[in-house]
């Protein structure tokens, strides 16, 4: 079947990567089929679900299976997260609503941390040259640190202490400590403390 775009002599010299041999996906269950399911089901009833069931209950549901969250950690509505198991998240630390983990790979959130409304974390993506193989690398959000809404994050960046992002900026780097950081390309753009919170320490 061909489209309605006519294609050029030279299209027929243009790879096409069959999907159905791309490899990788469930290579990063590292869980029996059963529990996936099982969790699709309860992150379906406790975690996404839109109504206000308690955080607490979210954070249980998550701890089942698995997550290492800490005491305090507040979970809003609309929250996914792909596998539970590659979590951890400090004391103390907000989801917002609607934030999307998809953590095929370990995601590390640190104590006193932010991730607001509609922000999607992912450590996935796909070797877009050769097979379409999945590729994961996990991500590291440290202590302090504000995402703000509607950011993407992806795999293999590590963002440092007390870090704030700024609403829709996408994250494909490190971000040192005590950085603002953001803009249509996203660059630092000085320092959120005057003083970062280890030197406020030692005054």
């Amino acid at each position: 079947m061909t489209t309605g775009a006519e294609r050029s002599p030279a299209d027929s010299d243009i790879p096409v990567i069959d999907l159905s041999q791309a490899p990788g996906e469930g290579e990063t269950w590292n869980r029996p089929k059963w529990m996936i399911y099982l969790w699709s089901a309860t992150e379906l009833v406790l975690v996404t679900n839109p109504w206000q069931i308690s955080s607490g209950l979210r954070a249980k549901a998550l701890r089942a299976f698995g997550a290492k969250i800490g005491d305090g950690v507040i979970i809003r509505p609309r929250t996914r997260i792909k596998f539970p198991w590659n979590l951890e998240i400090g004391d103390r630390s907000w989801i917002g609503e609607g934030v999307w983990i998809h953590n095929q790979n370990q995601v590390t959130v640190g104590h006193d941390s932010v991730i607001s409304q509609e922000t999607f974390i992912t450590t996935g993506s796909h070797s877009h040259r050769k097979d379409m193989g999945l590729i994961t690398r996990p991500i590291s959000i440290g202590n302090g640190v504000w995402i703000t809404a509607r950011c993407v994050v992806t795999g293999g960046v590590s963002i440092g202490q007390s870090a704030l992002v700024q609403p829709l900026t996408r994250v494909s780097e490190d971000i040192p400590e005590n950085t603002v950081y953001g803009g249509a390309n996203p660059i630092a753009k000085g320092r959120r403390f005057r003083q970062a919170p280890n030197e406020r320490d030692k005054a």
